[in-house]
């Protein structure tokens, strides 16, 4: 993409982490924004910082999961703006770790939920607009658990997985639909949001509240490290250069390589990592 200015970009997760500095970000190059997220404190933050920066902006709190919103959501940003350039599906959320044999079945379902049908969604109720567009960019998030699989997060990873599976696919058919659009997957790596902090809480955890806070603060201290006003730089240059496979991060790219060269043992190797890390629990 050579020109930003005056673009209208969608950023879905606005309200914090990633999603807050990508629609900054954007701001800072001249786009017109639409944004959402479901804290609708945290995205009036957002919209704060935005119209300081001297741009429109307009917001809708609401939850991706849910079908109807989301396309309603597009149809309020096209009623604003007339169309759309740049569509980044940016919400997520994650589950507390936890073992498939444990897990309730509600739980994956409400995973796979906001991380992979939010994507469809938001996908689907701006794709008419975006392929209108003279030089268009669809970017979906998902992350480097899209690119493995790791224990006690199989919710998180199937959802990651799915949107990599989706976003690729798509692309593929745009190639012939809309040749101008860039079709953009991302896969972060240990990004310090609270995205962890915020996982939803497991049906059937039984650890205490002690041991999950102690697990999670060896977690974000080991493995959160990138703050995501880079990765949102990194993301913004996958899209002026039209990189169509995004990484972020050294963990990322390591473990992009693990999975190419062993696509079957990297399993023993990462969970041999994990309980030298302390970190692994049923």
């Amino acid at each position: 993409m050579t020109n930003y200015k005056d673009k209208i970009a969608v950023v879905t997760g606005a309200g914090s982490g990633i999603g807050k500095e990508l629609a900054l970000a954007l701001a800072q190059k001249g786009c017109r924004l639409s944004i959402s997220d479901i804290n609708s404190e945290t995205l009036s933050e957002t919209v704060k910082a935005i119209e300081e920066i001297g741009v429109e902006v307009i917001a809708k709190t609401f939850d991706v999961s849910q079908r109807k919103e989301a396309f309603a959501f597009a149809a309020e940003t096209i009623n604003r703006y007339g169309g759309a350039d740049i569509v980044i599906n940016n919400a997520g959320k994650a589950l507390d770790s936890i073992h498939v044999s444990k897990m309730d079945i509600e739980d994956f379902e409400y995973i796979m939920g906001i991380n992979f049908w939010g994507v469809v969604y938001g996908t689907k109720a701006f794709l008419p607009y975006l392929k209108r567009s003279k030089e268009g960019a669809l970017v979906n998030i998902s992350s480097v658990f899209g690119i493995y699989g790791i224990a006690g997060q199989s919710a998180y990873c199937t959802s990651k997985f799915a949107v990599r599976g989706f976003t690729e696919t798509l692309r593929m058919e745009l190639y012939v639909e809309a040749p101008q659009l860039t079709t953009i997957c991302v896969h972060p790596g240990g990004i310090k949001t609270n995205i962890a902090r915020n996982s939803k809480e497991a049906i059937n955890d039984d650890r205490s509240k002690d041991d999950n806070e102690l697990r999670m603060k060896e977690f974000e201290d080991k493995f959160l490290v990138m703050p995501p006003s880079r990765a949102a730089e990194i993301i913004i240059d996958g899209i002026t250069r039209k990189k169509e496979r995004v990484l972020i991060g050294r963990d990322a790219r390591r473990s992009d390589l693990l999975a190419r060269i062993w696509p079957s043992k990297y399993s023993r190797m990462i969970l041999r990592s994990l309980e030298k890390a302390g970190i692994l629990n049923e």
